[in-house]
């Protein structure tokens, strides 16, 4: 196993940082989105390096963990960060099946697009870069993503901590001296919405405990929102 090297993680960050400041440098209106996960903030330290103002989204789908959205308000605070909160249009008495089952259950895709996907459509329309911390080693889909990848709505998503592992991530969290999520501790090692989240388990990627037992291993804002099918 290779020794991590604290110069040379710091210099993949400076790069990252660099890479951001000249996006602003040519006038590109850019936003980050985020799941407020132990994992996500080495990409938030670095935004708070770059420009305080770079607005972070994420979408309080009404299913959330308290815990991750007292950790974002923490995080907020801490770093700095212009942290904004969307809501879904769609009330929650309005997302369910014929037999008043919630969509999570029944239709989990379509439970993601009313609750991450939709909420986030406006906001692509009016940026040109999206910052989004996806790894390669979080899942197959993500391993198959480039650095840049064209998205929705004219808008061009950039993927910082692609080729970054849970070691690297870790490491730069301790060296930052960064917090961790409540709920890591434990058994929670990929935490979205409360009813699709299981305490890990078994061998594989860290997303395994994502939507235990259905077909699926993306909310959508990785998969319908990644090419450009609105224009």
């Amino acid at each position: 196993m290779q020794i991590l090297d604290k110069l040379d993680l710091e210099t993949k960050a400076d790069a990252i940082v660099d890479k951001l400041h000249g996006y602003l440098d040519d006038g590109k209106k850019i936003f980050a989105t985020c799941s407020f996960q132990s994992q996500s903030l080495p990409l938030l330290h670095m935004i708070s390096r770059v420009n305080r103002d770079i607005p972070v989204y994420y979408t309080n789908t009404g299913f959330l963990f308290p815990e991750t959205i007292q950790f974002a308000d923490r995080l907020g605070d801490e770093l700095g960060l212009n942290i904004i909160r969307l809501r879904p249009e769609v009330p929650k008495i309005q997302q369910m099946d014929n037999a008043g089952r919630f969509f999570y259950t029944s239709d989990p895709d379509h439970c993601c697009y009313l609750n991450k996907v939709a909420p986030l459509e406006p906001i692509l329309m009016a940026h040109d870069i999206w910052i989004n911390g996806i790894r390669a080693d979080q899942s197959s889909v993500r391993a198959g993503m480039a650095e840049e990848e064209e998205a929705s709505f004219n808008c061009r998503r950039y993927h910082p901590m692609l080729n970054w592992d849970t070691r690297m991530v870790y490491y730069y969290r301790k060296v930052h001296d960064l917090p961790e999520h409540p709920l890591e501790a434990k058994g929670y090692m990929s935490i979205g919405c409360e009813p699709c989240t299981s305490m890990a388990f078994g061998e594989g990627n860290e997303r395994n405990s994502r939507w235990f037992g259905m077909n699926k291993t993306e909310c959508g804002l990785n998969t319908t929102l990644l090419t450009d099918k609105a224009s």
